[in-house]
């Protein structure tokens, strides 16, 4: 993944990164830089000779991080500053997201704005004084060279330790402050979702879709909770948002447009230019989305995305034993995106000249290039009859060409350099994934997805989870990090939908266990709500317990619904009783910053939606169960009986099941508010049940 042209590697010695599970810190395993791993071993030194601590965090699949690293910390003189001045600590923000998210606010205290790679300057007692994230080798792009940043530093460290003391202190209290939250005891109400869904409506593109300006980030947290609102209103413009968001996105740039899957983010305003980074989590998040407005409308065209992205994460991001990689790299061979550009003179290459001339036509590969070296960024900019009648050719040969087109290209694609892969298994991520399809299965009848999600399952719960505790990543046959609040969240979701998908008990009492550790881990007696690390994690200068979702959903919010969920499959209220503590103590927060809040804002419309539970008993089910998965209701919970289980023990596990018997034939049974309609047998009947308007 590492050795990209211009960096050679030979006669180099290996720093203590070397040894490091992360495939971040071993690429920098090489450098001339003395790095530590964040650890007792770099404190105690800092400590001991009284040095700053410069510390540098980024993550693999990072462009900008691989720029820096080739620009200054691969520069003998610049490594040779870094050593003499400061403890140099490298840290993978996939790893150690504690870490990251801590000096992440104190860099956006100090400059408004963050990012990766991040650069931080540290007191000896890890307190922050200074920050920023990219800085180049010379002064340019308005910033100042990394040299002249570091000598600065230095000197003001050694000659004003009056006011790297006070700056410390100060950043210090105000991170502090800002983890106070509230009293609580906010109103829970669907006013909080209206509000969010207004400002969401406001900051629309509706030329381009998504939000705001560039560069654009998918956000598909607030599209979920758009589809959500409009379910329950009919707010044709929440639906409108997320249409032309999918749209855009899905033929834009920012989507793999042969081989699957999304793009970090976009560049620009259109979604044509992405960071070509791939990341497990986006993929997996914008599937929940996609497959969710696929369900609300039965377009084609998000069932195609789903399954493409579906796809590409099998082929491209599965451990063979089960399990599933962290990302994939922006740069391949010293550039980004080279993977991934065409010109047409590639294409036809690989076509043909006619197919060739049709192909580029419809993906917008032109001999200027819409990238970097001439190259383009395939993406669609019209429709195929739109294409075709400025081509002049029949709109079913044009489909046609493309249909067999892509699958030849990507190919051919192929047999490029690969970008790097970073093989880390990370638990939140997996169970985001596990749930994108273990829901995909049950939606679109495919056993494959649910396969690949239990096996992912086994995997974490064999390899990952033992006397210790959960563990939060794996690579090279390791697991050393404890697992965080979000892994089990997420894990435990996951396993829900698993459950949901095979009517397999097991997934259940595992999503029991990771949820009675997370509450004895992590929650908060006094306030509630979660912690992002537990009480025996080593002391880091702030424990967070955020509602904010990042490029994940935030652990709390993933926390409340699982909770939400748990105690509708279970009878036992206390879940929801802890979610609604959860819900009340960040209010406040999803009132101020709804765009952050997302997730949090769709595990509060489970809550106030009064969740329809969904009982199917009977042999020869699968009718029943296909209107009961295939319908968008995502404030439900489904129960049955697995192939060759036990009515009886399930039922007596299942309180949901009590009782429920076939009627001459399979059955199911709708219960809502403490209510049960009669059970039905046809699909119809339990369509009609299903999409009913409700009176909360």
């Amino acid at each position: 993944m590492k050795n990209e042209p211009g960096t050679s590697t030979t006669a180099r010695r290996t720093n203590r990164l070397g040894a490091e599970t992360s495939p971040y810190l071993r690429q920098h395993a090489q450098n001339p830089v003395d790095w530590y791993p964040w650890g007792e071993e770099a404190l105690a030194r800092a400590r001991a000779e009284d040095r700053p601590i410069l510390l540098s965090v980024g993550y693999s699949a990072c462009h900008w991080c691989h720029v820096m690293e080739r620009e200054s910390f691969e520069n003998p003189q610049i490594a040779g500053l870094m050593n003499e001045h400061f403890v140099n600590i490298k840290v993978d923000r996939e790893e150690r997201p504690d870490l990251d998210e801590i000096y992440m606010m104190a860099v956006q205290a100090m400059t408004g704005s963050g990012g990766w790679p991040m650069t931080v300057f540290l007191a000896p007692d890890q307190r922050p004084f200074y920050g920023g994230t990219y800085f180049p080798p010379t002064d340019r792009y308005g910033r100042p060279g990394f040299p002249k940043v570091l000598q600065a530093v230095a000197g003001f460290y050694r000659s004003h330790r009056d006011q790297v003391e006070q700056q410390a202190a100060k950043l210090t209290d105000a991170l502090r402050q800002n983890a106070v939250l509230g009293e609580g005891g906010n109103e829970l109400s669907l006013a909080l979702i209206e509000q969010a869904c207004r400002a969401f409506k406001s900051n629309f593109d509706p030329v381009h879709g998504g939000f705001g300006q560039a560069p654009k980030f998918p956000a598909g947290m607030s599209l979920a909770l758009l589809l959500r609102h409009h379910r329950r209103t009919g707010d044709a413009e929440a639906l409108a948002v997320v249409e032309t968001s999918l749209r855009k996105m899905a033929a834009g740039g920012i989507y793999d447009q042969l081989g699957g899957g999304f793009h970090r983010y976009s560049v620009d305003e259109r979604w044509l230019i992405p960071h070509f980074e791939k990341m497990l989590y986006d993929n997996a998040l914008l599937t929940w989305v996609y497959l969710e407005a696929f369900q609300l409308t039965g377009n084609g065209v998000y069932r195609r995305v789903v399954e493409e992205t579906l796809e590409y994460a099998l082929r491209e991001m599965t451990r063979p034993e089960g399990g599933f990689y962290a990302a994939q790299d922006a740069d391949s061979e010293g550039e980004e995106g080279r993977f991934f550009a065409w010109n047409p003179a590639e294409v036809a290459a690989v076509l043909g000249a006619e197919e060739a001339r049709l192909f580029n036509h419809y993906y917008g590969v032109s001999e200027e290039g819409n990238f970097e070296h001439g190259k383009s960024v395939l993406h669609v900019a019209g429709s195929i009859e739109d294409a075709a009648r400025s081509l002049g050719v029949d709109a079913g040969e044009l489909a046609r060409v493309i249909a067999e087109a892509r699958p030849l290209l990507l190919a051919a694609r192929q047999q490029r350099v690969a970008p790097g892969l970073d093989d880390k298994i990370i638990v939140s991520w997996n169970g985001l994934m596990i749930s994108a399809l273990a829901r995909a299965g049950q939606v679109l009848g495919e056993n494959r997805y649910v396969a690949a999600a239990a096996a992912a399952a086994d995997f974490i719960l064999a390899q990952m989870y033992g006397a210790q505790g959960l563990r939060h990543s794996y690579a090279g046959g390791q697991a050393p990090l404890p697992a965080y609040q979000d892994d089990y969240a997420a894990l435990a979701n996951g396993l829900l939908d698993l459950y949901e998908a095979t009517f397999d008990r097991r997934w259940l009492r595992a999503a029991h266990q990771q949820v009675a550790a997370m509450l004895e881990l992590f929650w908060d007696e006094v306030q509630g709500g979660f912690f992002f690390t537990a009480a025996s994690a080593a002391p880091l200068i702030l424990r967070t317990k955020s509602p904010y979702d990042n490029p994940i959903p935030s652990g709390n919010a993933l926390g409340a619904l699982v909770l939400l969920r748990l105690g509708e499959l279970s009878g036992q209220s206390g879940f929801r009783d802890q979610a609604e503590r959860i819900l009340q103590l960040f209010g406040g927060q999803m009132r101020q910053l709804p765009g952050a809040s997302a997730q949090l804002l769709c595990a509060l419309d489970f809550f106030l939606s009064g969740p329809c539970q969904i009982a199917v008993v009977g042999p020869d089910a699968e009718s029943l169960l296909d209107v009961a998965r295939g319908v968008f209701l995502p404030a439900k919970v489904l129960v049955g009986v697995a192939v060759g289980d036990d009515p009886e023990a399930a039922a007596a596990e299942l309180p949901l099941l009590a009782g429920k018997t076939a009627v001459g034939g399979p059955a199911a049974y709708v219960c809502r508010n403490f209510t049960c309609a009669p059970p039905v047998g046809e699909r119809e009947a339990l369509r009609a049940l299903l999409t009913a308007p409700t009176s909360r």
